[in-house]
């Protein structure tokens, strides 16, 4: 896909002069919308039978071919999975403060989920995968059991939750007010 904005020039037939109708004079020709008007799901006509990486809302990423999809983004993936990362542990000088380089690589597993919907709202990113680089590991990532990917990830957003929860009381006890989060509150 081309960068494009609102200051390009339009291209092709969208710049021909339309001349005005009078009596007697025949409509002009159909012309072709220029590529820069199609900024919605019409673009997604390209990437269709492709693979691709479609990064959602709530972290998860998913691999799959493109099948199908509609004018809200609503996305038919086959032969999806879900691609879970474990980033790699630093090994930290100071926890507050600076950080060094990662002394070992990061963890990865895929998860088969077969056909999947994804509802258009929920997609933030999303790329078609080189088909020759598609069996080599993401950078700073290894292949690991699916168990051990998802203990691992299970204990990093338990600790990242606690240390949420830590951040928050100590905004409360500064004067400023927190969310509401489901579960932590009434309604």
């Amino acid at each position: 896909m081309e960068a494009l904005s609102i200051e390009d020039p339009l291209q092709g037939a969208a710049q021909m002069q339309v001349p005005l109708l009078g009596a007697g004079m025949p409509p002009p020709q159909n012309q072709q919308l220029p590529p820069q008007m199609f900024t919605t799901a019409a673009q997604l006509l390209d990437l269709t039978d492709k693979k691709l990486m479609v990064a959602l809302r709530d972290g998860r990423k998913l691999i799959g071919v493109l099948r199908s999809w509609d004018q809200f983004a609503n996305l038919v993936l086959q032969s999806t999975v879900e691609r879970i990362f474990v980033p790699p542990p630093t090994t930290s000088l100071n926890s507050k403060t600076s950080t060094a380089a990662p002394t070992e690589p990061g963890l990865y597993a895929d998860v088969p989920r077969g056909i999947f919907l994804v509802r258009g709202e929920n997609v933030t990113l999303l790329g078609e995968i080189d088909l020759d680089k598609d069996d080599d590991a993401p950078p700073g990532y290894e292949k690991a059991d699916i168990e051990l990917v998802h203990r691992l990830n299970k204990e990093r957003k338990a600790k990242e939750s606690k240390r949420e929860k830590g951040r928050r009381a100590k905004l409360i006890q500064l004067g400023f007010e927190g969310e509401v989060v489901a579960g932590e509150g009434d309604f």
